[in-house]
Protein backbone atom coordinates (compact mmCIF):
# COMPACT_ATOMS: atom_id res chain seq x y z
CA UNK A 1 0.00 0.00 0.00
CA UNK A 2 1.63 3.31 -0.42
CA UNK A 3 1.77 6.08 2.36
CA UNK A 4 -1.70 7.82 2.70
CA UNK A 5 -0.36 11.26 3.01
CA UNK A 6 3.25 13.39 3.02
CA UNK A 7 4.10 14.44 6.79
CA UNK A 8 7.19 15.43 8.11
CA UNK A 9 8.65 11.50 8.66
CA UNK A 10 11.24 10.34 11.18
CA UNK A 11 12.60 6.78 10.84
CA UNK A 12 11.79 4.82 13.65
CA UNK A 13 11.63 1.27 14.91
CA UNK A 14 9.11 -1.48 16.52
CA UNK A 15 9.09 -4.47 17.45
CA UNK A 16 7.17 -6.87 15.14
CA UNK A 17 4.84 -10.12 16.51
CA UNK A 18 7.72 -11.88 16.62
CA UNK A 19 9.42 -9.51 19.00
CA UNK A 20 12.06 -8.60 16.31
CA UNK A 21 12.27 -4.70 15.43
CA UNK A 22 10.96 -3.59 12.27
CA UNK A 23 11.32 -0.13 10.57
CA UNK A 24 8.52 2.13 10.55
CA UNK A 25 7.93 6.12 9.61
CA UNK A 26 6.81 7.96 12.47
CA UNK A 27 5.22 11.35 11.78
CA UNK A 28 4.50 14.88 13.87
CA UNK A 29 0.42 15.94 13.39
CA UNK A 30 -1.05 18.46 15.13
CA UNK A 31 -4.89 17.20 15.88
CA UNK A 32 -7.63 19.84 15.94
CA UNK A 33 -11.06 19.81 17.22
CA UNK A 34 -13.96 21.36 14.69
CA UNK A 35 -17.30 20.55 15.13
CA UNK A 36 -16.86 17.55 17.42
CA UNK A 37 -14.34 15.68 15.23
CA UNK A 38 -11.12 15.12 15.09
CA UNK A 39 -8.81 16.67 12.36
CA UNK A 40 -5.01 16.10 11.93
CA UNK A 41 -2.57 18.55 10.00
CA UNK A 42 1.52 17.97 9.23
CA UNK A 43 3.15 19.90 11.78
CA UNK A 44 5.26 21.42 9.31
CA UNK A 45 2.45 23.41 7.84
CA UNK A 46 1.48 25.14 11.38
CA UNK A 47 2.22 28.85 11.93
CA UNK A 48 0.78 28.95 15.37
CA UNK A 49 -2.63 29.10 16.72
CA UNK A 50 -4.27 32.54 18.38
CA UNK A 51 -7.52 33.75 20.10
CA UNK A 52 -9.05 36.16 17.46
CA UNK A 53 -10.08 38.72 19.26
CA UNK A 54 -12.80 40.22 16.71
CA UNK A 55 -13.58 39.07 12.89
CA UNK A 56 -13.95 41.60 10.04
CA UNK A 57 -16.21 40.64 7.26
CA UNK A 58 -14.89 41.47 3.96
CA UNK A 59 -17.70 41.59 0.95
CA UNK A 60 -16.28 39.53 -1.69
CA UNK A 61 -14.73 36.99 -0.25
CA UNK A 62 -15.29 33.08 -1.42
CA UNK A 63 -17.61 31.11 0.66
CA UNK A 64 -15.54 29.44 3.14
CA UNK A 65 -13.78 32.76 4.33
CA UNK A 66 -15.45 34.37 7.62
CA UNK A 67 -13.27 37.69 7.17
CA UNK A 68 -10.05 38.31 8.49
CA UNK A 69 -8.04 38.99 11.66
CA UNK A 70 -5.47 41.20 13.41
CA UNK A 71 -2.74 39.02 14.67
CA UNK A 72 -0.02 41.31 15.53
CA UNK A 73 0.07 43.57 12.53
CA UNK A 74 -0.64 40.93 9.87
CA UNK A 75 -4.33 40.89 8.60
CA UNK A 76 -4.93 36.95 8.63
CA UNK A 77 -7.83 35.76 6.06
CA UNK A 78 -10.08 33.08 8.57
CA UNK A 79 -11.82 30.63 6.99
CA UNK A 80 -15.26 28.56 8.89
CA UNK A 81 -14.17 24.55 7.66
CA UNK A 82 -17.30 23.32 9.50
CA UNK A 83 -20.09 23.41 6.59
CA UNK A 84 -17.49 22.06 3.80
CA UNK A 85 -17.06 19.28 6.33
CA UNK A 86 -20.45 18.73 7.17
CA UNK A 87 -19.87 19.28 10.88
CA UNK A 88 -21.44 20.43 13.33
CA UNK A 89 -22.13 24.35 13.48
CA UNK A 90 -22.88 24.70 16.82
CA UNK A 91 -20.82 26.59 19.31
CA UNK A 92 -18.52 29.25 19.16
CA UNK A 93 -14.53 28.48 17.56
CA UNK A 94 -12.44 29.94 20.23
CA UNK A 95 -8.83 29.55 18.32
CA UNK A 96 -7.64 29.73 14.77
CA UNK A 97 -4.75 27.69 13.93
CA UNK A 98 -2.37 29.07 11.26
CA UNK A 99 -1.75 26.88 8.62
CA UNK A 100 1.12 27.55 5.92
CA UNK A 101 1.78 26.86 2.24
CA UNK A 102 4.76 27.91 0.85
CA UNK A 103 4.11 31.56 1.03
CA UNK A 104 0.12 31.21 1.43
CA UNK A 105 -1.51 31.24 4.52
CA UNK A 106 -4.55 31.19 6.40
CA UNK A 107 -6.52 31.20 9.50
CA UNK A 108 -8.48 28.26 10.38
CA UNK A 109 -11.55 28.55 13.05
CA UNK A 110 -11.72 25.68 15.33
CA UNK A 111 -13.20 24.56 18.58
CA UNK A 112 -10.05 23.42 20.91
CA UNK A 113 -6.17 24.26 20.80
CA UNK A 114 -4.21 21.15 18.83
CA UNK A 115 -2.35 18.79 20.39
CA UNK A 116 0.29 17.59 19.02
CA UNK A 117 1.30 13.71 18.69
CA UNK A 118 3.65 11.63 16.75
CA UNK A 119 1.61 8.77 15.17
CA UNK A 120 3.07 5.62 12.79
CA UNK A 121 2.76 5.27 9.16
CA UNK A 122 0.71 1.90 10.22
CA UNK A 123 -1.78 3.93 11.46
CA UNK A 124 -2.54 6.09 8.31
CA UNK A 125 -5.50 5.35 5.92
CA UNK A 126 -5.94 6.83 2.10
CA UNK A 127 -8.88 8.80 1.09
CA UNK A 128 -9.57 6.83 -1.64
CA UNK A 129 -10.17 3.94 -0.33
CA UNK A 130 -12.68 5.52 2.22
CA UNK A 131 -14.71 7.51 -0.04
CA UNK A 132 -13.48 10.44 1.41
CA UNK A 133 -11.66 11.81 -1.99
CA UNK A 134 -15.34 12.97 -3.47
CA UNK A 135 -17.06 13.97 -0.22
CA UNK A 136 -14.02 16.09 1.37
CA UNK A 137 -12.13 17.43 -1.19
CA UNK A 138 -9.27 18.64 1.13
CA UNK A 139 -8.66 15.23 3.31
CA UNK A 140 -6.13 12.78 2.04
CA UNK A 141 -6.53 10.05 4.87
CA UNK A 142 -7.68 9.12 8.09
CA UNK A 143 -5.50 8.48 10.91
CA UNK A 144 -5.74 6.39 13.99
CA UNK A 145 -5.32 8.06 17.12
CA UNK A 146 -5.45 5.90 19.94
CA UNK A 147 -9.71 4.58 19.59
CA UNK A 148 -10.90 7.54 17.36
CA UNK A 149 -10.13 8.15 13.48
CA UNK A 150 -8.99 11.72 12.74
CA UNK A 151 -9.32 13.38 9.18
CA UNK A 152 -5.65 14.24 7.38
CA UNK A 153 -5.97 17.61 5.52
CA UNK A 154 -3.99 18.17 2.63
CA UNK A 155 -3.24 22.19 3.42
CA UNK A 156 -2.11 22.79 -0.26
CA UNK A 157 -5.70 21.39 -1.28
CA UNK A 158 -7.31 23.22 1.43
CA UNK A 159 -5.41 26.42 0.96
CA UNK A 160 -6.94 26.27 -2.98
CA UNK A 161 -10.48 25.79 -2.08
CA UNK A 162 -10.53 28.44 0.20
CA UNK A 163 -9.12 30.42 -2.40
CA UNK A 164 -11.98 29.53 -4.41
CA UNK A 165 -10.08 27.41 -6.77
CA UNK A 166 -10.71 23.63 -6.62
CA UNK A 167 -7.67 21.51 -7.86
Amino acid sequence: MEPALELAQVPDTAPDQTGRAKATVSSRICLMSLGGELFAVDLRQVREVFEPESVTPVPGMPAMLVGVANLRGTVMPLADLRPSLGVSSHGDQKFAVVLRHGQQQVGILIDEVPEIRTIHSDDLVSAASRGLAETRPFVSGLAKIEERMSSVMDVSKLLACVEGVAE
